[in-house]
């Protein structure tokens, strides 16, 4: 069975879907409750709406914090990593481990897996992931200062909004490069 909740952050009410092991996803913010659960699910059909458990009320606390300028790294979150690919999950390890404000690119990434031609594959399983910020995605970017890609709704504009509100240093010259944004 897979529980859910919604709760409002400072940029719009999210979503954690979870399991008896821990998270199975994060719905980032949508501007408001409505459209967070339609989304969560869709991608969860049949989950139940439920009291949050302590666990479960640990990680909005920390999604909040984060989604606030703090500089949780929401590492003690439990996911269920066993539903994805191995491939996946030892990109999302590694992708857990970027302190909040901080960036890798996809090659580096890739050069922890041993194959630094793996940046490709890299950035198709950050694509995949079914729980950003808890598994910050948005801190990955591309080689050469770039911002690179980002699935989530509003693309890499969700993504640089976020780095941002984290006071990630690559923010300042991607706000040169798209001035418009805020």
């Amino acid at each position: 069975m897979i529980h859910y909740v919604i709760f409002e952050t400072a940029i719009g009410f999210a979503a954690l879907a979870w399991g008896d092991k821990g998270l199975v996803g994060v719905r980032l913010p949508e501007p408001d409750a409505e459209r967070s659960r339609g989304r969560l699910l869709a991608r969860f059909p049949g989950a139940v709406e439920a009291a949050p458990t302590a666990k479960i009320l640990r990680a909005m606390d920390g999604v909040r914090a984060l989604l606030r300028g703090e500089k949780d790294d929401l590492a003690d979150i439990a996911i269920e990593a066993d539903r994805v690919p191995a491939f996946n999950a030892q990109v999302y390890e590694i992708a857990r481990a970027i302190p909040p404000g901080e960036t890798m690119t996809y090659g580096q990434i890739a050069e922890e897996l041993g194959d630094k031609l793996l940046a490709r594959d890299v950035g198709q399983a950050l694509g995949q992931n079914p729980w950003p910020i808890v598994v910050p995605c948005h801190r990955v970017t591309a080689a050469g200062g770039k911002l690179g890609g980002f699935s989530a709704p509003g693309g890499a504009a969700t993504k640089l909004k976020l780095l941002a509100i984290e006071g990630a240093a690559v923010v300042a010259a991607q706000k040169l490069k798209q001035p418009s944004l805020f």
